[in-house]
């Protein structure tokens, strides 16, 4: 027996989070019968997501890092027809964005069949930390990254980064949380437009030499590092970071 959305999230049919939406939805049900979250299901239970039976097989456990290129969306579908980052990937079943990178973003972006790991990854009280490289329209400076870094508030209350430095034509900023175009509407807080926005880093896992729409798939040390960036030996995360300041400034 176990609760109704990790066997969605374990099947592959959606991230843990997701599932719990499409329970609430109504979108799920058990035995024939809209399902309540919180249900706990066994193996003799029929499952069925938007009337298709959810085959109790799990899907192969793949993790992809893809450099999600500007002008793609990271939806599975939308609504205008634009370019889904799901059709850069492998057919895999139940293959899902961990999180998202807006339109107008680029850089590292995370894609897996395990629910597991994207509840893990995304859920703040985790905290993994996710850098990005910005460019802005006009200079910042030393009094605005220091009220930056202090916090600005969002509508969904006071935004704090883990870290805030200056960069070439801009800066580098890190995030402990993930809200929806979180870094975009930091600096447009303090008068800032941001002119190019990219990922460079999820937890311990750095973009590297990806080149826009390049993936690869994620072996055990990465998964390791990227969810725990302790993994990565002190003089390896140098280097890394070297790379990254010498490619992105």
């Amino acid at each position: 027996m176990e609760r109704l959305q990790k066997l969605l999230a374990r099947t592959g049919v959606a991230s843990r989070r997701n599932a719990e939406e499409l329970i609430r939805a109504g979108r799920v049900t058990v035995n024939g019968e809209v399902a309540a979250l919180g249900r706990t299901v066994t193996d003799a239970d029929e499952v069925r997501v938007d009337g298709k039976v959810v085959e109790r097989d799990p899907v192969p456990t793949v993790t992809y890092a893809l450099y999600k290129p500007r002008g793609v969306v990271t939806t599975a579908s939308d609504e205008l027809g634009r370019v889904g980052v799901l059709e850069r990937m492998p057919r895999v079943p139940g293959l899902h964005s961990v999180g998202r990178l807006d339109l107008d973003s680029e850089g590292l972006l995370l894609l897996t069949t395990d629910g597991e790991l994207t509840l893990r990854l995304t859920h703040p009280r985790y905290g993994h930390e996710k850098e990005y490289r910005v460019w802005t329209d006009e200079h910042v400076t030393d009094d605005e990254i220091a009220l930056l870094a202090s916090g600005v508030v969002l509508r969904e209350g006071r935004a704090v980064p883990v870290g805030v430095s200056r960069s070439r034509d801009g800066l580098r900023i890190v995030l402990g949380e993930g809200r929806n175009r979180q870094v975009r509407r930091m600096l447009e807080a303090i008068g800032h437009h941001v002119n190019r926005l990219v990922r460079v880093r999820f937890g311990g896992f750095f973009l590297g030499d990806l080149e826009p729409g390049e993936y690869v798939e994620l072996g055990p040390t990465d998964l390791a590092e990227l969810t725990d960036r302790a993994a990565v030996p002190p003089e390896e995360w140098r280097r890394r970071e070297e790379e990254t300041l010498a490619r992105w400034g």
